[in-house]
């Protein structure tokens, strides 16, 4: 019903009875492929209400291999060091990309977060969250959904790997000079300077991702 577009986003299910009449079922499997349904980010279910028919968005497809892929992480150091290189390859196309069709409401955007990171100096947590922000905004500067999606994901499984040798003296200072250096070579309009800018912090910043055995 929702992929023929019976059931459209902000659609309210049809009540259990109905369903049931309609599919020849009985409560037992409509509950079942409710929560399937809820699972996967078509539905919500709120208790005491009709279910909502979600619209489905990069974000919530790729959030929907989070749990499986913190499992992975976290049974497997080969996992993590795969993903720091999935990373790696992935922030170079989109710093060039950045170089190239960044507008002066992208610089903007960005030299504020280097702001607001500097802000947050001596805040491990809130400088976290300010680095991660950056990192997705140079991807959103593709315009291309999949792409800030993708990153923010990437970034929000590492979380979890970051060690306190960010708030060792020194790093966090470094990481706004690299911030810096790579706002700067987008500003500049050139796509090899900056890849080699995120390059260079990429490579440097690697090594604060450490898989912890349980």
């Amino acid at each position: 019903m929702i992929t023929l577009g019976e059931l459209k986003p902000g659609d309210q299910m049809p009540s259990e009875r109905e369903l049931m009449e309609q599919f020849g079922v009985g409560r037992p499997a409509i509950r079942e492929a409710m929560q399937a349904l809820s699972n996967i980010g078509l539905l919500t279910i709120t208790h005491g209400e009709r279910a909502k028919v979600l619209q489905l968005s990069p974000r919530s497809l790729i959030g929907q291999v989070d749990t499986v892929a913190e499992i992975m992480l976290s049974t497997s150091p080969d996992a993590l060091s795969h993903l720091k290189d999935a990373r790696a390859f992935f922030e170079r196309g989109i710093i060039r990309q950045a170089a190239e069709r960044a507008t002066a409401a992208d610089l903007q955007a960005l030299w504020d977060l280097v702001a607001l990171q500097r802000e947050a100096l001596g805040n491990a947590e809130a400088f976290i969250a300010a680095d991660m922000r950056f990192h997705t905004r140079i991807a959103a500067i593709s315009g291309n959904p999949i792409f800030e999606a993708v990153s923010e994901a990437m970034l929000g499984w590492l979380k979890q790997y970051h060690t306190d040798l960010l708030i060792w003296s020194g790093k966090e200072k470094l990481t706004l000079a690299e911030h810096g250096e790579i706002v700067g070579a987008i500003e500049s309009g050139d796509p090899v300077a900056a890849e080699q800018a995120m390059e260079r912090h990429l490579a440097r910043s690697a090594a604060l991702y450490v898989h912890q055995a349980g």
